[in-house]
């Protein structure tokens, strides 16, 4: 009898756990779904501020360099702050002007492209004829029209005005996040006693791992720019600096930007010499991409992502949908805190291991 009795206390207790637990991730995951509604919700304040905070993260080891070599504070992080926002402030006005010119250009590009597609029509459309089938060309290229490009192109510039309006709050945040940077060190000293040297050393291991990651990055893609630019002025097609520019920006977003980055510059050699140079332009960001993001870029980056491919494809979609373009180009480094955060926690370092990229 104190046997059964026993064993129905236990199976009782064991039942009981199993609701806690049960009820432990409906709260946990009822909350996540309500913080992951107000990050969306809140994304027009959250994507200045991580902006800045991957701007300072960058900037940091060169501020706190100068510093080292006698620098005053503020003139460090000043001069810092004052030549990475002159190079984007260089970058902006370089699109705008890019994409006004060739909104000045449109109706020169819609009668070159009208041109070669009847071209193209007629001569395919006697290749069909002779095998008897009747194409459908002439209503495909009826509908293709590139004052649709030009309103993206006036969109475009419309939203790069609204990015340089909220450039003031980026620079004063950017600046406000290096400044406390020289003091939180002491602040986790009064904030963690007697934990301080281990959370100090997981917030240096993050750091780390981020400037690691954007710097590399940072490097491949301002190679990929500089190389697709060249590639395009040679061939001779219009606006070669605004592809390179896209062509960095894009080489961001993993996976698939690289290659997004080329539609338009392909598009646009179509439209001024036809195929066979579109084919070329192709084939040299094939080559690129192949060469900088398939070669160079991991041998650089070693395992310092530690992300397997699809968590990386996923993060890309996740974060777009979440903060849109900016989550897009975001979406490694911040998958990349999420996992570093979680492998320091053991209730949650199972969900880091999933994430990861399995090597040892």
């Amino acid at each position: 009898m104190p046997d059964s009795t026993q064993e129905s206390k236990s199976q009782s207790a064991a039942s009981d756990r199993r609701r806690t637990r049960f009820a432990s991730i409906l709260v946990i995951g009822g909350s996540l779904v309500i913080v992951l509604a107000g990050v969306r919700a809140a994304g027009s304040i959250i994507t200045p501020f991580l902006i800045s905070l991957f701007i300072a993260t960058m900037t940091g080891p060169a501020v706190f360099w100068l510093h080292r070599r006698r620098v005053p504070r503020i003139l460090a992080v000043l001069m810092v702050i004052g030549s990475v926002f002159g190079c984007l402030t260089l970058v902006g006005s370089i699109a705008v002007g890019s994409l006004e010119e060739f909104n000045q250009n449109l109706p020169s590009y819609q009668e070159q492209l009208e041109s070669q597609l009847h071209d193209f029509s007629a001569s395919a459309s006697g290749v069909l004829d002779q095998f008897g089938i009747t194409s459908g060309f002439a209503d495909i290229w009826s509908a293709m029209d590139l004052g649709t490009a030009a309103g993206m192109a006036r969109s475009t510039l419309l939203q790069l005005g609204n990015v340089l309006t909220k450039s003031l709050l980026v620079v004063l945040t950017t600046l406000f996040i290096l400044f406390e940077a020289f003091r939180m060190r002491g602040k986790l000293n009064q904030a963690f006693l007697g934990r301080t040297e281990k959370t100090w050393s997981d917030l240096k291991t993050l750091v780390r791992s981020l400037q690691k990651y954007l710097a590399v990055k940072t490097l491949t893609s301002l190679a990929t720019g500089l190389l697709a630019g060249l590639w395009v002025w040679l061939l001779g097609v219009d606006f070669p600096v605004f592809w390179g520019l896209i062509a960095f920006l894009f080489n961001y977003v993993p996976n698939i930007g690289s290659f997004v980055a080329a539609v338009p510059a392909v598009l646009m050699a179509i439209v001024q010499y036809g195929g066979a140079t579109g084919l070329l332009v192709a084939a040299g960001y094939v080559v690129i991409n192949i060469t900088i993001g398939g070669v160079i870029e991991p041998n650089f980056m070693g395992d310092s992502v530690g992300l397997s491919p699809l968590v990386v494809f996923m993060s890309l979609v996740f974060w777009g949908w979440m903060l849109g373009g900016v989550g897009m180009l975001l979406s490694t480094p911040l998958t990349i805190s999420l996992k570093i955060v979680l492998q320091h926690y053991p209730d949650t370092r199972w969900i880091a291991t999933l994430i990861g990229s399995g090597k040892t």
